[in-house]
């Protein structure tokens, strides 16, 4: 079941809103509604949000995107539309049961940390328990436990007013972790730090959603922060989902010119990772054959290199054509690994800028593994040098500098042409 479904939602503030929504089911705009006294902040908005999952709403100011967050939360109420938390439709129920899913199903961080000022660290942490009735010593250690999280152990007995802004975030944050709720909704919470604190604080989420596999619901203007949080993004303008994606599926196929410009100044190379461009090799080695199968398999590719694997898909190593053909001729029956040029290996999730060194300084295409070492796939240096140039012919035109010099005398230029050969 999804956490979080929002199915055809508006929201129109002003007298008989009931009448706006049909004028916008009609085809009226935003602008006839305002002639008429009323604003329509959301429009026809459907989604779902999945458990674990980080789901970005990203829009500029007066998109929707605050609005929508406060009617999943339950502050405001849906003028029309379905909206479910865990399977229940908030516009069916009680108060009383509103007040329950608030209570124990989503949990707030704001923008501006929303502390109170007369009350010590470790309190505010725990304000959500209170709320909730928990008994004072099992309140305060949660609310500890939640603080050594967001690496705030030990400032417990501190007030909101001794911490600096990014800290007091943090608190913010401890405090929706320790009332225990399934889904954390975040509304632009790191908009009001520095760009470094910022940073980190990004960064420490992603950790703790590794951790604790929370459901996130986040909302921001800044559309890298996006396109670095979210497992699947929104993009709204005036009240409407304009396209939901992948930060991939975004960059490489925006839905409209709306999206395809206000992506267009986004560094590619610093979104997509080298899951994204890994290609499977035209064929692997098994670590137990010899040098006659990895021959014949060089021959049938027409490649001058061949990766190796062992049973449980952790990769081997490269063999290199020359080794491989001087080993047959000499009859050799173990595997001739290569001694000048090492295995470049590279997590999934590396970003592509990061990619330019390890190409730079190794001849073997790089190795891409999974989070357990596994092999899942490879990049050759011309796919690197593509991906690039398809958005930044500039960087692609540097990297190729660097990467010719880098290259060893006689290997350069043949290589990316055989790889290319290879690829194609």
């Amino acid at each position: 079941m999804p956490a979080i479904v929002a199915d055809g939602l508006y929201k129109v503030f002003g007298k008989r809103p009931q009448r706006g929504v049909e004028a916008l089911r009609s085809g009226a705009t935003r602008g006839d509604l305002r002639k008429e006294g009323l604003t329509a902040a959301v429009i026809d908005a459907s989604f779902t949000v999945d458990p674990g999952e980080i789901f970005v709403v990203m829009g500029l100011s007066g998109s929707g995107k605050s609005t929508l967050i406060r009617m999943v939360n339950g502050l405001w109420e849906t003028t029309a539309g379905d909206l479910e938390i865990h399977g229940e439709n908030l516009a069916k129920l009680s108060d009383s049961g509103l007040r329950r899913v608030r209570r124990e199903k989503v949990s707030m961080v704001f923008q501006h940390f929303a502390l109170l000022p007369h009350r010590t660290v470790g309190e505010n942490a725990a304000y959500g328990l209170k709320v909730q009735g928990v008994n004072r010593s099992e309140r305060e250690e949660k609310a500890e436990r939640a603080l050594g999280l967001v690496g705030l152990g030990g400032w417990g007995g501190s007030y909101p007013g001794e911490l600096s802004g990014g800290m007091q975030q943090r608190v913010g944050l401890a405090r929706a972790l320790a009332a225990g709720t399934d889904i954390l909704l975040m509304d632009e919470a790191f908009s009001a730090l520095d760009p470094l604190i910022r940073r980190d604080m990004q960064d420490q989420l992603v950790e703790l959603q590794q951790k604790l596999d929370k459901t996130i619901l986040f909302i921001t203007h800044d559309l890298n922060e996006a396109m670095r949080l979210g497992d699947r993004i929104a993009m709204m303008r005036d009240g409407r989902i304009e396209q939901i994606g992948t930060a991939e599926q975004i960059l490489n196929n925006p839905a409209n010119d709306y999206v395809s410009t206000f992506i267009q100044d986004v560094d590619r190379t610093k979104v997509l990772t080298a899951a994204h461009i890994a290609e499977h090799p035209p064929a692997v080695l098994g670590a137990e054959q010899g040098p006659k199968a990895a021959h014949k398999l060089l021959r049938e590719m027409q490649n001058q290199w061949l990766l190796v694997l062992r049973r449980d898909r952790t990769p081997a190593g490269v063999l290199w054509e020359d080794d491989v053909a001087r080993a047959v001729r000499q009859g050799e029956t173990q595997l001739p690994w290569s001694r000048e040029h090492e295995m470049p290996v590279v997590p999934h999730d590396t970003p592509i800028a990061e990619l330019f060194e390890h190409s730079a300084k190794h001849l073997s295409p790089l190795i891409v593994v999974d989070d357990q070492g596994r092999f899942t796939g490879v990049i050759p240096r011309v796919t690197l040098l593509t991906a690039v140039g398809e958005s930044q012919n500039e960087t692609t035109t540097e990297v190729q500098t660097v990467t010719t010099q880098a290259d060893e005398p006689g290997h350069g230029a043949t290589a990316v042409a055989r790889e290319g050969g290879a690829r194609a």
